[in-house]
């Protein structure tokens, strides 16, 4: 697939046009999965804890936990928009760790809940 070498950004608000947050440079493709070099932006400080917290939270793959991730997530993308390069997407699940960043997006709004995984 052609993604590799591609840059796509995230923004903070719904609609991308608030702050840098930072970006993602594509390095591995596993679709639906893309994955690549984060570098913070000036706005990543705003959201750095919900990102951790996100992690932290789907690593514990706890039943119990379930609903407090969802509720992470959905704080995580009322704050952030993730910009293709050809221009933003309607829904997207993006986890990021360190100078890596994964997700994946869709076209149209996800017709389930958010799957962490």
């Amino acid at each position: 697939m052609g993604f590799d070498g591609e840059v796509w950004r995230v923004r903070s608000g719904e609609d991308g046009a608030g702050g840098e947050v930072g970006e993602i440079l594509i390095d591995d493709v596993d679709f639906p999965w893309l994955s690549g070099r984060f570098t913070a932006g000036p706005g990543f400080d705003s959201v750095r804890e919900l990102f951790a917290r996100e992690l932290a939270l789907m690593d514990l793959d706890d039943e119990e936990r379930r609903e407090e991730w969802e509720e992470t997530y959905d704080r995580i993308a009322r704050r952030v928009s993730l910009i293709a390069p050809h221009g933003p997407v309607p829904e997207f699940l993006l986890h990021i760790e360190g100078e890596r960043a994964w997700f994946r997006w869709n076209d149209e709004p996800f017709a389930t809940p958010h799957d962490g995984s």
